[in-house]
């Protein structure tokens, strides 16, 4: 029998507010009190570091004037990665799973999200794929889905983020992932128009339970906890 996977819909959800829920979340999963978890929300805008060296503080490009005139904050994260950013139109996923018994293996799971992203682009039309040595789901050269995740005695948290609608315009403000020769995309640019978020929430969460063999429980929307 399939393991259950719960989905919330959180809406908008401050960075360091989602941070603080998946701390707990992470021991209420570890304690059993909870299912597999798949959190789907957006954030205001926030420019997140990873745990790698510097976060990726050194590829913030944008003065903290201007990032303070554009209401973005910076936020350090404790998940891997570099430096990211996060805003409205773009649906950040935040797996809560317990990898035990038989998935304990990071390469494999970062993969697996890789694979819930390139298929959400299949279901528009969008060839996505991976680029070897580089995490993420790419169109040619350009990345449509950033990955940062952590993972504590193989329960997960942090996870991946899908451009739709996102102001890609804010991508500038750094060296996306420190990587400097490639591009950001969204699904809008690839289609030539908006698309709604809540579309795209129910095919991310239906190929995560695909991918990851699990029996979703209906998403609801915005949850308490």
């Amino acid at each position: 029998m399939r393991r259950q996977l719960e989905v919330r819909r959180l809406a908008v959800v401050r960075y360091r507010e989602a941070l603080a829920r998946q701390r707990a979340l992470v021991e209420e999963r570890r304690a059993g009190r909870v299912p597999d978890l798949l959190l789907l929300l957006q954030h205001p805008p926030v420019i997140t570091l990873g745990v790698r060296g510097d976060g990726g503080r050194s590829h913030i490009v944008a003065s903290d004037e201007h990032l303070a005139e554009l209401g973005v904050e910076i936020s350090e994260t404790g998940r891997g990665g570099d430096v990211t950013y996060h805003g409205p139109g773009q649906i950040v996923g935040y797996p809560i799973l317990d990898l035990r018994p038989d998935r304990c293996d990071v390469h494999r799971y970062v993969r697996d999200v890789e694979e819930v992203m390139i298929r959400a682009c299949a279901d528009y039309g969008v060839e996505a794929g991976r680029i070897s040595g580089l995490t993420g789901a790419w169109v040619g050269s350009q990345k449509i889905g950033a990955i940062g995740v952590r993972i504590s005695r193989w329960i997960t948290s942090h996870g991946f983020a899908f451009n739709v609608n996102t102001d890609l315009d804010y991508f500038d403000l750094i060296v996306p992932c420190g990587i400097a020769d490639r591009g950001v995309t969204s699904l809008e640019r690839l289609v030539g128009r908006r698309v709604p978020l809540e579309e795209v929430e129910e095919a991310l969460a239906r190929h995560f339970a695909e991918v990851f063999e699990r029996e979703v429980t209906r998403p609801v929307a915005a949850t308490a906890s």
